[in-house]
Parts: C-alpha cells; sequence; structure tokens
C-alpha cells in the first residue's frame, strides 16, 4: 500500500509541475533532496555508531538485563494471559528494554521472536490475541529514554544541541504508550472484538 501511496505523489507531482510549466522545478528539486538525503546519512555514521556504542556498552555491562528485571512485574500485569515462565514473555521483556534503550535493530529481531511465542498461546490461529494487539502496541508507541536515531538526525543536520530533543521525546513516547494501552485495554474488553466472535465469523 505504500508503494502505490509513495508512487502517486510522485506522478501527481510530476503531472501539476508539468501543468503549471515548472517541470524543471520538480526535476532540480529530486535531485537536491537526493543529494542532501546522501549527505545525511554520510554524517549519520559517525554519530550512530557512537551512540550503538554505548549502548551496545549498556548491553554487554548487565544494564539491559537490569531493565528487564524492573519491567518484568508491569508485564504481568499487562499481559495476564501469558505465563509467567512462557519464553513470550522474557522476549518481549527484552524488547521493550531494547526499544527504551535505543537498540532498536536487536529489538526487531526479540520483537518477531515474541510474536512467534505469542502465536504458541494462540488458539485461534491467524486472530491476534490480546496479548498480541497489547505487545504491538506497546512495540508502536515506542517509549525511548535514548532517542539515538533523531539525535543523530539532528546532529548531522547540523543542531547546535541535537540532544534538546530527549525530553520531549520521554513526553511524547510515553504519552503515545499510555493512550495506546488504555485504548487497547478498552476495546479487547469489546464483545464485538473478541476472539470468539471473530472465529465464529471465520467459520461461517
Amino acid at each position: 500500500m505504500m508503494n502505490y501511496i509513495w508512487v502517486s505523489i510522485v506522478i501527481l507531482a510530476i503531472v501539476l509541475g508539468g501543468i503549471n510549466g515548472k517541470i524543471d522545478n520538480v526535476t532540480k528539486s529530486a535531485i537536491d533532496a537526493a543529494a542532501g538525503a546522501v549527505t545525511i546519512a554520510i554524517g549519520l555514521i559517525g554519530i550512530m555508531a557512537l551512540w550503538l556504542g554505548i549502548m551496545k556498552i549498556a548491553e554487554d555491562s548487565g544494564l539491559m538485563t537490569l531493565a528487564a528485571r524492573a519491567l518484568t512485574p508491569i508485564l504481568k500485569k499487562l499481559f495476564p494471559d501469558v505465563p509467567a515462565g512462557h519464553p513470550a514473555m522474557a522476549s518481549m521483556t527484552m524488547n521493550i528494554a531494547g526499544n527504551m534503550l535505543g537498540l532498536g535493530n536487536a529489538a526487531t529481531a526479540l520483537g518477531l521472536k515474541a510474536m512467534e511465542d505469542l502465536e504458541t498461546l494462540n488458539q485461534h490461529p491467524g486472530i491476534a490475541t490480546n496479548a498480541m494487539c497489547t505487545f504491538l502496541t506497546i512495540n508502536t508507541a515506542g517509549l525511548q529514554l535514548v532517542p539515538a536515531t533523531v539525535i543523530g538526525v539532528l546532529a548531522a543536520a547540523g543542531s547546535k544541541d541535537p540532544t534538546v530533543i530527549i525530553g520531549a521525546t520521554i513526553a511524547a513516547t510515553f504519552t503515545a504508550l499510555v493512550a495506546g494501552i488504555a485504548a487497547v485495554k478498552l476495546l479487547e474488553k469489546l464483545p464485538v472484538f473478541s476472539i470468539e466472535r471473530g472465529s465464529r465469523k471465520e467459520a461461517a
């Protein structure tokens, strides 16, 4: 779907540029944007290497494990359908801790593993469980204590204080997390979204 949207935007820009006689401006803007993207990407290499190194140190030093332990009591309440000793709980805990510390690359693999583990508890394969929806909401909200990517982009763009975004990022992601969890917990109680109702529709 996203591919169709982007292609439509490009085609629309070209058509409107041609109609208004500004096709040269459209071409120049496209080339300038591509050149700017390369410049920013190269500038990000050093910044991202620094932050990923710091995050790797945090992981090896056990900070990730401490964060995971701190999250466990909270996750037990958010995921009552997942047994405490189930592999899904460990995968979700490590994924959320990784995202909070900016370890996006490592957290992605853990997130996929968590979904696979949650599927083993699914009595209705093919229909997302409450636990799956809750985990996806938490993962999408992406509470971040160290927004390494945003800091890197700001630094590459020449910001004088790229870390100023930290406070706003924490506030924004925390608000999104609270709103998302509230919404998913409210919706999962409605009969229209129950797994049993969904499975009956599938059978029909």
